[in-house]
């Protein structure tokens, strides 16, 4: 039996549900996003570690030469090594998002949900999951050169794509499709949800980055002040997105099953057969009106 009744919520219900979520289960989302992310911060500080500092006139030495081939066997490999991380970053991400919302739908619908679990379930949905993104990004931004207001509509026409994409296993167009369709006459409430995301996470960023990041202009001069401050801002900001990135992710899946209760009637399906989603586990196919 689901822990929270499906019916029709309002804008506050919606936000309330998201937060009483995310408290109750902290630690779980946390894991979620913060173990992929894990590797990224390590490639993030090993990239600090090893970037030269402010050049400080040295004579020249042997030890000199010796770096300076190294640097360059480096560089011969920068453009390799940048899309090999570029390549990393974007699996992480598809893993901690997608991840995330499988733990909502679980939570939501009355079933167990776990770290490995929820991660798990991502390994047959990263090439989906990354076209869904990839078409969301070119659709929001082709709408933003248009202007900005334009751009910020899309987005909010948007935003339960990525739930849609996993939970009804649809493909990245028919996943845009669905969630434009949900989102008719709704798009106020996607942007009031994409505002208090943003301010959550720049209130956050100036606690646990600003001040670190102060920290480094003031310290030109000393580089080795100004590497424990780059490490100390690659820190802050993996915490602030570990912290900040499961409420726009619960916010959005509470808010796609919101729209389903009130455009189809999925409180009263899943009255009629509770079997079809909620006792299935690692099911991604969720029934419609027509369906």
């Amino acid at each position: 039996m689901a822990e929270w009744e499906l019916r029709p919520l309002s804008l506050g219900e919606i936000l309330d549900r998201t937060f009483t979520l995310y408290r109750r289960n902290f630690l779980l989302f946390l894991g979620i996003t913060a173990i992929p992310r894990l590797l990224s911060l390590g490639l993030n500080l090993a990239q600090v570690a090893l970037n030269k500092l402010p050049y400080i006139p040295t004579p020249p030495t042997h030890q000199n030469f010796q770096a300076a081939k190294v640097n360059a066997a480096f560089a011969a490999f920068g453009v390799a090594g940048g899309l090999f991380l570029l390549f990393i970053y974007l699996v992480i991400y598809l893993f901690s998002q997608g991840g995330t919302i499988y733990a909502v739908s679980d939570l939501y619908l009355g079933r167990t949900a776990t770290i490995g679990g929820s991660l798990k379930r991502m390994w047959g949905q990263l090439a989906n999951l990354f076209g869904v993104v990839v078409l969301n990004g070119l659709a929001t931004v082709g709408a933003t050169f248009l202007l900005i207001i334009p751009g910020i509509y899309v987005a909010c026409r948007l935003i339960v794509c990525l739930p849609a994409a996993l939970l009804e296993d649809l493909g990245a167009r028919a996943s845009l499709e669905r969630s434009w369709h949900l989102t008719r006459d709704n798009s106020g409430r996607s942007f009031v949800i994409y505002v208090l995301y943003f301010a959550i996470l720049y209130g956050i960023s100036m606690v646990l980055v600003a001040p670190f990041g102060v920290m480094m202009a003031m310290s030109a001069k000393d580089p080795s002040m100004m590497r424990t401050s780059l490490i100390l801002i690659q820190i802050g900001s993996f915490a602030a997105e570990v912290l900040v990135t499961p409420f726009l992710l619960i916010a959005t899946s509470v808010f796609y099953y919101d729209l389903r209760v009130k455009k189809e009637a999925f409180d009263l399906q899943m009255m009629m057969d509770p079997t079809s989603v909620a006792s299935v586990p690692g099911s991604a196919t969720v029934p419609t009106m027509f369906g």
